[in-house]
């Protein structure tokens, strides 16, 4: 377990296979993007390209969204505020995306040509309903 991300919120975020959503900035404006998510002791793994790709290669720091609803009411909602490393790595690449494939239960390879980025979480909050 990450000291920055207690457990309870680790078990929500590892719970099932839920949407995230990146939050980025560029030139002080934000552009938040759904994004396929794995999380694993206070890293949450992201494929991703295109404008999200560009803005965290010019400024690292996100937040990233997941929320757990029912018929639109919410069970719980986790907030985190992290650091993005962008990994250029082929290998790397291809492993993570692979992750992230089996855990939303599509081909493996699915998905190919997007590249991964870690964000380190720096701090965690949540709440549930």
């Amino acid at each position: 377990m990450s000291e920055r991300v207690p457990a309870e919120v680790e078990e929500l975020l590892t719970s099932e296979p839920l949407t995230a959503y990146l939050a980025t900035s560029r030139e002080a404006r934000p552009h938040v993007a759904p994004v396929w998510y794995r999380y694993e002791d206070g890293v949450v793994e992201v494929m991703t390209t295109g404008r999200k790709l560009e803005n965290l290669r010019s400024n690292p720091r996100v937040s990233i969204a997941v929320q757990k609803e029912r018929a639109g009411i919410p069970e719980w909602t986790v907030t985190l505020l992290g650091t993005a490393e962008v990994v250029e790595d082929e290998a790397e690449n291809r492993s993570a995306n692979r992750r992230i494939n089996r855990k939303y239960g599509v081909e493996p390879d699915s998905w190919e040509g997007n590249t991964l980025v870690r964000v380190t979480v720096g701090s965690a909050s949540y709440r549930t309903y």
